[in-house]
């Protein structure tokens, strides 16, 4: 009898160590991620909305995924050798957020996912093949940057209509700004405007484009969003307020920050919406099958606060349509 006892024991604890030997052999898989920015190091509104997105999806930093971070600070001169980092690493997808880092992570690897948690003409750029199908190992976000340049110039000149000399500053090195450049150009031709280029390709061009600025006597100031310009924002409030100009910018981010006003997408929204890439690609979707999504929002952000600092006055019927006043 005793030893019957003992032999059910035996077996008991056998079928019992079973599932725990499996789970020991079989340990949850870890994902790696990428993440390369062109703008600043640090936590930020962009990088917090990717990952409340992907925690709402079920992962977990440390436990189901491990994000890796790479940030050239405005320098796009670095993003080739920070993309080759990434792929050394062997990460299972990288996220980039703007054209110039998703085309060093293209020139990097041809195997590994991208997502562009946001790009402004990823077909003119030669990212993707086309929205519906983007082909090859990209795929994401686009913010249509180039179409609403031309709205923004618009919109300054109806808020400030004697604004005849508008100065846009903007980063020439990245080919996204370039598309904008030329839509801004456009708009200036049919609103009779006269455009003056202040092009900047690094940090020590800044100075130098103020000046000219200045000198012509720009009466309007737009900035072309981008993670150079944005890594010097503080510098462009600066000078705008500083020259009492009349400036326009394509983030939020700026006139919170005390810019005048803003029109654009919702940046955070963008890198939000990335996650859900990253999850289908790591549940086993291809690149090349996921459509790149368009905004469906934007908004017109206006600051009273440094309208009245530099002296202006927003018309009323502007100002009605605006999405958000801070006063």
């Amino acid at each position: 009898m005793v030893r019957q006892i003992g032999i059910i024991v035996t077996l008991a604890i056998g079928i019992l160590s079973v599932p725990l030997l499996s789970a020991a052999q079989n340990p949850v898989k870890v994902s790696r991620i990428g993440y390369l920015s062109a703008g600043p190091s640090g936590s930020s509104p962009n990088i917090e909305a990717f990952r409340e997105g992907l925690r709402a999806l079920g992962y977990a930093e440390g436990q189901t995924i491990a994000i890796e971070y790479r940030y050239a600070a405005g320098r796009d001169d670095r993003l080739p050798d920070l993309a080759t980092e990434l792929v050394r690493l062997k990460v299972d997808i990288i996220v980039t957020d703007s054209s110039p880092a998703a085309r060093a992570v293209q020139k990097a690897t041809k195997t590994i996912p991208i997502v562009m948690a946001a790009s402004g003409d990823p077909i003119g750029t030669g990212l993707i093949a086309s929205l519906a199908r983007p082909g090859g190992n990209i795929t994401g976000l686009t913010h249509l940057s180039p179409e609403l340049s031309g709205k923004r110039l618009e919109l300054l000149k109806e808020a400030f209509p004697k604004a005849s000399r508008v100065a846009v500053l903007w980063n020439g090195a990245n080919p996204d700004k370039a598309s904008d450049f030329k839509e801004t150009q456009a708009a200036a031709r049919a609103l009779g405007v006269q455009l003056q280029s202040l092009e900047v390709r690094g940090p020590n061009d800044f100075d130098k484009a103020f000046a000219a600025a200045t000198s012509k006597r720009a009466q309007a100031l737009i900035t072309l969003s981008d993670p150079l310009t944005g890594s010097h924002g503080r510098r462009i409030l600066e000078f705008a307020l500083k020259n009492r100009l009349p400036a326009m910018y394509g983030e939020r981010g700026f006139v919170e920050s005390g810019g005048l006003m803003a029109y654009g997408h919702i940046p955070v929204d963008l890198h939000r919406r990335a996650a859900t890439y990253v999850d289908k690609i790591l549940k086993g979707a291809r690149p090349a099958d996921l459509p790149v999504e368009q905004p469906t929002k934007f908004e017109l952000v206006f600051n009273l606060k440094t309208a009245k600092q530099i002296g202006l006055t927003i018309p009323p019927n502007v100002l009605a349509r605006a999405d958000k006043v801070i006063k």
